[in-house]
Order: C-alpha cells, then sequence, then structure tokens
C-alpha cells in the first residue's frame, strides 16, 4: 500500500491510496478458497470446484467486496498512523475513468483511489471552579396554588343564564358570541365565528378583545378592534391589526366556586388539603426545572464566550443544514418570508450559521469534559427517557418502544441529551453557584435574546439554546 499525503490544512487530511493489484488478488484467491466449501455448483463435489471456475462465476461480486474492505482497512490504518480522531466519516472518491474500476474489478491493475479526513479539535478543556453563576429561585407560595386551583375551578365553572337583558356584562361574566372578523375591510380565514363563550377576564382571547365586551348588553352589537400579538401562532396573522364585528346573544353569571373537600374529591383527591400538598408538589417541580434550564442557559453562555477553537466545516455545515430545513418548512407552512420578518435570506443564512457554529463547539466541548469525566449514561437511564419519550405519543407508546429499540442508530436520539444533562450537571457541580431568591413572574420570564429550540424564519436577536 502506498500512501501520499496531499493536503493537510487544518482539520482537514487528504491522501492519495494505491493498493497493488497483487495485494488484491491475493486476497480475492483467499476469499474464493473460503466460498469453496459453502457453494454448490452443478457437476462439482463441494469443496472440490477450481478456483479458475470459482473466479468465473464470483469473481466480480467476490473482487468488489474484497475492494470495499481493503480500502476500509487502509483508511483505517491511515487514521491510526496519523493519530486522527474523526468528525465525519471518510470521503472517499475512485476514479472517473470507469475503465480503471473496472480493470481492478478484473483484477488486472491496482487501485488508486483519494480519501478526505476532517479531524476533531484538539483543546484543552481547563477547570470551571471560577465560572461564577447565579440561579433563580422561587417559593411557591399560597397565593400560587390558590390560583392554580381557581383556574383549575374555572375549567369546570357552572354558570347560569341572566334572563334580565338589561344586564351588563362584567368581569367574571360569560358571554356567548357570533363574530366576523376583517382585516382592512376583508374577512379572514379563521375570523369567524358562532356561538363563542368569551369569559370576560380570562385572558383566554386576543389581548383587548374581552376588556372591550365589558359593559355589553345581551342582543348588542359591538366593534371590536385588536392587534395579533407578535408571537401569535398563526404567523399570517402576527402583528396585524383586525376589527370584530361582535353580537353577544347571552349573558351568564359564574356560579360560586369553593375550594373544598368536595371540589378536590371532583378531581380524585381525598379531601382539599391532599389535592393542595399535590398541587405544590407539582408546582415544585415546574419551579425546578425552569430554574434548571435557566442555569444550563446561563452556562452554556459562558462555555461559549470562553471557548473558541477551529470547527469541523463538516459538522458545521450539517448542523446548519438542519436548521434551515427547518426555516424552510416553517416558512412554507405560514406563508411568511423573510421580508415579513424585516430581514433578508443573507443576514438570515448569517445568523443560522452563527447558532449552527455555537451547537457545534458546545456539542465537541461538553463530549470531551464528559469523555474526560468518564461519565457513562446507563441503560436504565436510556430506559427511562424512552419510556418518557413513549409518553409524549399517548396510544401509541407501545410502537414507539418498539421503533427505538429496533433502530440502534435512532436510540442514540435518546441518549445523547441523556449523556449532556449529566455533562452539563458534572459542570455545574464544579462551578460557583449562588442561589437567587426571585418572584415567580421573573423566573418565568422570558429573555428576548434566548433562541427556541425550534429557528423561526426571523434570525434576529436568536441565540442557540442547544448544545448538540
Amino acid at each position: 500500500m502506498q500512501v501520499t499525503e496531499t493536503l493537510h490544512q487544518g482539520l482537514k487530511h487528504e491522501f492519495k491510496v494505491v493498493l497493488p493489484m497483487a495485494e488484491l488478488s491475493a486476497k480475492l484467491e483467499a476469499e474464493l478458497n473460503d466460498l469453496k466449501g459453502k457453494v454448490k455448483i452443478n457437476g462439482f463435489r463441494p469443496g472440490k470446484v477450481p478456483t479458475s471456475h470459482m473466479k468465473r462465476v464470483y469473481g466480480r461480486s467476490v473482487m468488489a467486496e474484497v475492494v470495499q474492505n481493503a480500502v476500509n482497512e487502509a483508511n483505517s490504518k491511515i487514521v491510526a498512523e496519523h493519530g486522527l480522531r474523526l468528525a465525519l466519516e471518510p470521503k472517499v472518491t475512485f476514479p472517473e475513468d470507469q475503465s480503471e474500476v473496472e480493470k481492478v474489478i478484473a483484477g488486472e491493475g491496482d487501485l488508486a483511489y483519494a480519501v478526505a479526513f476532517e479531524g476533531l479539535p484538539k483543546f484543552e478543556v481547563g477547570a470551571f471552579d471560577d465560572i461564577v453563576l447565579s440561579r433563580q429561585v422561587a417559593e411557591v407560595g399560597e397565593d400560587d396554588i390558590n390560583e392554580t386551583l381557581a383556574r383549575m375551578g374555572d375549567q369546570n365553572r357552572t354558570y347560569t343564564l341572566i334572563e334580565k337583558k338589561t344586564h351588563k356584562a362584567a368581569k367574571g361574566d360569560r358571554v356567548s358570541v357570533d363574530f366576523i372578523g376583517t382585516m382592512n375591510g376583508e374577512a379572514f380565514e379563521g375570523g369567524t365565528g358562532t356561538d363563542i363563550d368569551v369569559v370576560i377576564g380570562s385572558n383566554t382571547f386576543i389581548p383587548g378583545f374581552e376588556e372591550q365586551l365589558v359593559g355589553v348588553k345581551a342582543g348588542e352589537k359591538r366593534k371590536v378592534s385588536v392587534k395579533f400579538p407578535e408571537n401569535y401562532l398563526e404567523a399570517r396573522l402576527a402583528g396585524q391589526a383586525a376589527e370584530f364585528d361582535v353580537t353577544a346573544k347571552t349573558i351568564s353569571e359564574a356560579g360560586e366556586l369553593k375550594m373544598d373537600d368536595d371540589f378536590a374529591k371532583a378531581y380524585g383527591f381525598e379531601d382539599i388539603a391532599k389535592m393542595r400538598e399535590a398541587v405544590k408538589a407539582n408546582m415544585d417541580g415546574q419551579f425546578t426545572g425552569t430554574a434548571r434550564e435557566k442555569l444550563k442557559r446561563a452556562l452554556l453562555d459562558e462555555l461559549d464566550k470562553r471557548y473558541s477553537f477551529e470547527l469541523p466545516d463538516g459538522l458545521v455545515e450539517q448542523e446548519f443544514a438542519n436548521i434551515w430545513r427547518q426555516v424552510e418548512t416553517e416558512q412554507k407552512n405560514s406563508g411568511r418570508s423573510f421580508a415579513d420578518e424585516d430581514t433578508t435570506e443573507e443576514e438570515a443564512r448569517k445568523e443560522y450559521r452563527a447558532i449552527a457554529e455555537r451547537r457545534v463547539r458546545l456539542g465537541l466541548l461538553l463530549a470531551e469534559v464528559g469523555d474526560k469525566a468518564a461519565i457513562k449514561v446507563t441503560d436504565d437511564e436510556v430506559t427511562q427517557a424512552l419510556v418518557t419519550r413513549a409518553r409524549q405519543f399517548p396510544g401509541q407508546e407501545k410502537e414507539v418502544w418498539e421503533f427505538y429499540r429496533k433502530n440502534p442508530d435512532r436510540l442514540a436520539e435518546i441518549r445523547a441529551p441523556v449523556f449532556e444533562e449529566k455533562v452539563v450537571d458534572h459542570i455545574i457541580s464544579l462551578a460557583k453557584v449562588t442561589d437567587v431568591k426571585v418572584t415567580r413572574e421573573d423566573l418565568f420570564k422570558q429573555d428576548e435574546e434566548v433562541a427556541e429550540e425550534k429557528p423561526a424564519p426571523k434570525a434576529k436577536k436568536k441565540k442557540a439554546e442547544k448544545a448538540e
């Protein structure tokens, strides 16, 4: 085997490799001899088929396999001799002249090919004891529990129709309405509703809609002017101004809501005390989870500032391609363009490439930290994560479970986030973390600079939150 390095530029290495015909032919002979005792050919006793006949029958297919194995062995040897840690699979390029390839398959010529490798960067991890972080801590108060219970009660609250036509709707009343929405004088899809119940003060409709129904009487018509939120679920309506011609049909008064044992039993609890305990425990979990995510985000931001090293172009391109596919899919589904988001495709590509670079950088860093700390993901942890994933698909749990169990490559998608969380916890355990008491509102306040898990068409003011 002759190996010549033709390129060494940063993390990229390219080689020209020549595998002699004699070496390939010897391997072919060995494979054919091994195959003799395994095949049955009419006219020959088992194991007595002449090699020349075996070559005529199986030569091409066996040689193709020999060539593939020889290339794999040669590439592995190059990787070992040069001490490479590969970021991606090697890229092998065979001669463009098909006749040259045919000569190799026929055992009449040397095999010459080019192979390109892209390695992982080498960098020092260092210590983490000088990282200073603040963990927001909020306590679940009685008011929080009462608010949650009230919200649960509102979902099953009874209402009594108010017969008095002069009654003016007030906060807490339920108004049954018909409405027709328009934008610039034109009706729009999804803007029409019939017999829709609106509870004034529930904040379940577009901001400003409920407030403008205060004082309305049964049978009265009103024009309600609103503006859809910038982050409205339907992107085509986000930030748009609209008018609704509303007809109030009936008004109902909310029944009294009693937070007593009977209320608790309706939800399957022994009494109201047990229900309050369960609500508190659930909210404690939510508060802790949110605090953990914000702490992780702060840590990743700090690591992103601290580490700078060359990134494998292949990994960055792969991550960027994944992000860009999501962007294009969401644009197609929403009907919005980059112009609608006050940006251009060029600017968006630049922003999302920066996100891809950050994710690759942090992913490589966390992988290196985990390796040096000998962090492992146990089978039990993978199983628990898989159970959690399966529960996200009610009624299809068994199918999801079987899918991942039968596809080891996809099971890695379950293992990777578990590994990442364990590495993050490891780094946090080494950093200086101070608990800071905050209000519930501050804990759940979202920073505009935080990136969403899924990229949206808008590229401005977004940073990657995921490390991978």
